[in-house]
């Protein structure tokens, strides 16, 4: 899939609304675009006209990925649904995660299973997972685990319904320290530290190297706690 990110917040949205308030379900223009720019759970908070709406909406719909529902019972107005969950087979609850991935970005399984709170429930961490890695395993993946960040210690997951993934990012703890080693003129990662083409030779060889590179390391961090105490005493920490 190649969806923009006004697509993205529309199918996200439509599915959010679908578990959240499914009395309101399908959802008027104007219902569709206040969801879309709503201020609570989305990541980033966007602010779109009906005519952007309209035109994503209607997008989707000719990739197979959303109906209309045209009006019936008293209703005057058109009104959209997804058709995420007959497009791709897709149950409540991977539903439920696939929503909350395209409404608010990359996220761990815990922030899943809390998000998702208010659509399904999950009794535990392991039924996220569960359901996390049958959508990365499809013959067609929705869903793909990315690369650790530095300082995390969970992995976090995207959908693919996009064209490609974002990069794992630091955290702030991290880029924290990076800005601090910048203050100081250290360098946080070494050079010697990157991985090389040329293959070593000898484990005598191989042990002096990597002895070099811890001695390194062990100066740069040294550096950088100074940095930090400095950095301390100024802000009269």
């Amino acid at each position: 899939m190649d969806l923009s990110p006004a697509e993205i917040r529309v199918l996200g949205s439509l599915v959010e609304k679908q578990l959240t308030t499914p009395l309101q379900y399908p959802l008027t223009l104007n219902a569709l675009t206040l969801a879309c720019s709503q201020s609570s759970n989305r990541d980033p908070v966007v602010d779109y006209d009906e005519p952007t709406v309209e035109s994503a909406v209607t997008s989707v719909k000719i990739k197979g990925l959303a109906r209309f529902v045209h009006p019936s019972h008293g209703r005057s107005a058109l009104r959209y649904a997804h058709a995420l969950d007959d497009t791709f087979g897709l149950g409540v609850r991977p539903l439920a995660l696939l929503a909350v991935l395209m409404l608010r970005g990359p996220q761990t399984p815990g922030e899943l299973r809390s998000r998702t709170e208010r659509m399904v429930g999950f009794s535990d961490l392991h039924e996220v997972q569960a359901e996390l890695d049958a959508l990365a395993t499809r013959s067609e993946p929705l869903v793909l685990r990315l690369p650790r960040a530095p300082g995390r210690k969970e992995d976090r997951y995207h959908h693919l319904l996009a064209d490609a993934a974002p990069e794992a990012a630091p955290d702030a703890a991290s880029e924290g320290a990076l800005k601090v080693g910048e203050a100081a003129g250290v360098s946080t990662v070494s050079s010697s530290w990157q991985r090389s083409d040329t293959p070593r030779t000898g484990t005598g060889e191989e042990v002096e190297a990597l002895r070099a590179e811890l001695v390194e390391l062990r100066t740069e961090v040294e550096a950088l706690r100074r940095a930090l105490d400095d950095l301390r005493e100024q802000l009269g920490a």
